[in-house]
């Protein structure tokens, strides 16, 4: 069993940037591919960013040229890097696994093993 656990979440003025960190414990070596999600309260989750183990990645429309997704291996973490904030990315955002999956399989499904999810606040 896997689990995650992020970090990094904050409030920035529209502009700035921030980076968040999905650390996992347990056996990440079977997770084949991971994504961001973020979710605003009364909102159904939205897929923000994907990657496999081949490093393929997958970028919701709205956030492409602004977020970056990688992951460290080595140190069993994901990651986002937000560029160009805007206050429409407010949200609360969770990392998400499957074992089995590319990284359209994550961004686009729901991936059952997750974190507990990290705030992110962007003010005008």
């Amino acid at each position: 069993q896997v689990q995650f656990q992020e970090s990094g979440g904050g409030s920035v003025q529209a502009g700035g940037s921030l980076r968040l960190s999905c650390a996992a414990s347990g056996y990440f070596g079977s997770m084949t591919c991971m994504a961001w999600f973020r979710q605003e309260p009364g909102k159904a989750p939205e897929g923000v960013a994907a990657i496999d183990r081949d490093d393929y990645t997958v970028y919701a429309d709205s956030v492409k040229g602004r977020f970056t997704i990688s992951r460290d291996n080595a140190r069993k973490t994901l990651y986002l890097q937000m560029n160009s904030l805007k206050p429409e990315d407010t949200a609360m955002y969770y990392c998400a696994a499957e074992s089995g999956g590319l990284a359209y399989d994550c961004y686009s499904g729901d991936p059952p093993y997750r974190g507990q999810g990290t705030q992110v606040t962007v003010s005008s």
